[in-house]
């Protein structure tokens, strides 16, 4: 997903047609809306670093340091009305106040498009006296490289991207944190759910494939990497509970349309999924399934990036998020101390960069404590959520597959990712590379 920067900006200016956005309005303020609290408490401890990508942790003059006078410029892709942007905007601002910077020292762009509105209020944020730059959309990317490339004593952050490393500049880096850690943990507690329902004697005849697998399904944004880790290392964790599931995977072809993935969820139950989780921005999916759990079809859920329990209070069981004030509050000290900071950043449980949003009311006994559990073994380095012992592709075992996608094609083309018998996620770059289509799982669309 790289190179040169006319390739780029061609492929982004498709993706725009399609932006992970559900308006292209363009809206500057200084003050964020107060988004409601939520409560993404850990329930282990932090230990030491497992399973890191590579890293630069040396931390070396990058410019002057400017304390809290720090000025930061945020670009994004939606508003607080929409998950993904939201959980950056509440990093943010929990980092900024754990660090003493004024609210008055942010510049928020909110809704800006994959196209060169980007770049413009990239330049704009530096025009007023950013030191710092942060783009949220992987489409921002090629835009916020042009104004780094332009300006080379602003730091520049495109989060969720994957070309620092590549470009080399010294001033643009890529961050994601190890969701998919969290979406494995996700599918432990839907695997609990799973196994009581079982055990209660409430899966149907219609809720199993012809050769007997319990049907479970994902409403998928795009199929890209980021999305097929996420779903994968699900069904992993689901299928760590209950072994004899298959997953149906049902695509929007948008970031964050309520309607569209209102209607995917729907369709996965009415094709008698059990469980059904997602890899999209609104609360669509919830909806959809506790309308159908209160109209007497047995179906629970699993969200993405914030807690689900307002729209699904029955049916939503737990959210992975994103715990992004981790990363903001790294990489703002290190500015405000005129230091350098990781080119590529990416952090899972072992930082507490991910976690669960809490556990809903339908979740199964004894679920806490596996969760515990599974974090833990994360933690400590005993299991790995793309162990190749636990899938096949083709029938097969997994003995090689590649991270890095070199020309441009969307398609991993170096640097082996598969050793010690695991596939290293996020070990070459932040963002996520894993894109095995495993046994068991089918992309509908």
């Amino acid at each position: 997903m790289k190179k040169i920067i006319a390739l780029l900006l061609a492929v982004v200016m498709v993706f725009a047609l399609v932006a992970c956005a559900s308006t292209a309005k363009t809206e500057e303020k200084t003050d964020a809306p107060a988004p409601a609290e939520t409560n993404n408490e850990q329930t282990t401890e932090p230990a030491e670093e497992t399973d890191a990508p590579a890293e630069d942790e040396t931390a070396e003059p990058a410019g002057d340091a400017v304390g809290t006078d720090i000025k930061i410029g945020v670009v994004l892709i939606g508003d607080e009305n929409e998950g993904y942007t939201y959980s950056h905007i509440k990093g943010i601002q929990e980092a900024t106040k754990a660090l003493g910077i004024s609210e008055s020292n942010i510049i928020w762009k909110y809704s800006i498009p994959e196209d060169e509105s980007c770049y413009d209020a990239c330049v704009d944020c530096v025009d007023q006296g950013c030191q710092i730059v942060i783009t949220n959309s992987y489409g921002h990317q090629s835009f916020c490289l042009l104004a780094a490339e332009e300006y080379p004593d602003v730091q520049f952050v495109a989060m969720t991207g994957d070309t620092a490393r590549a470009n080399g500049l010294d001033n643009f880096h890529n961050a994601f944190t190890g969701i998919y850690q969290a979406r494995y943990v996700g599918g432990v507690v839907a695997g609990m759910k799973l196994q009581q329902l079982i055990d209660e004697g409430k899966v149907e005849d219609k809720n199993k494939t012809a050769d007997g697998k319990i049907k479970i399904g994902y409403v998928g944004a795009y199929p890209y990497a980021e999305v097929v880790s996420g779903y994968t290392a699900f069904f992993l964790g689901l299928q760590s509970i209950v072994p004899d599931v298959a997953m149906q995977v049902q695509y929007t072809n948008s970031w964050f349309n309520i309607t569209a993935e209102n209607e995917a969820a729907k369709a996965l139950i009415a094709d008698g999924c059990i469980i059904v989780s997602q890899h999209a921005d609104s609360t669509g999916a919830p909806a959809a399934c506790q309308e159908a759990l209160d109209a007497g079809t047995t179906v629970y859920c699993v969200g993405y990036n914030v807690d689900m329990l307002a729209v699904a209070p029955t049916a939503a069981l737990t959210s992975p998020t994103n715990v992004w004030e981790v990363f903001y509050e790294y990489a703002f000290r290190a500015v405000m101390n005129g230091e350098s900071f990781d080119q590529n950043w990416c952090q899972g449980y072992e930082a507490d960069a991910v976690t669960l949003t809490p556990l809903g009311e339908s979740c199964a006994p004894g679920t806490q404590e596996k969760v515990d559990e599974t974090i833990a073994a994360i933690k400590d380095g005993s299991l790995h959520v793309f162990d190749t012992s636990k899938f096949t592709v083709g029938g097969k075992t997994v003995t090689t597959a590649f991270a890095t996608d070199t020309d441009g094609d969307f398609v991993p083309d170096a640097d082996e990712a598969v050793f010690d018998g695991y596939y290293h996620e996020s070990y070459f770059q932040s963002a996520p590379s894993f894109q095995l289509r495993i046994d068991g799982i089918t992309e509908l669309n």
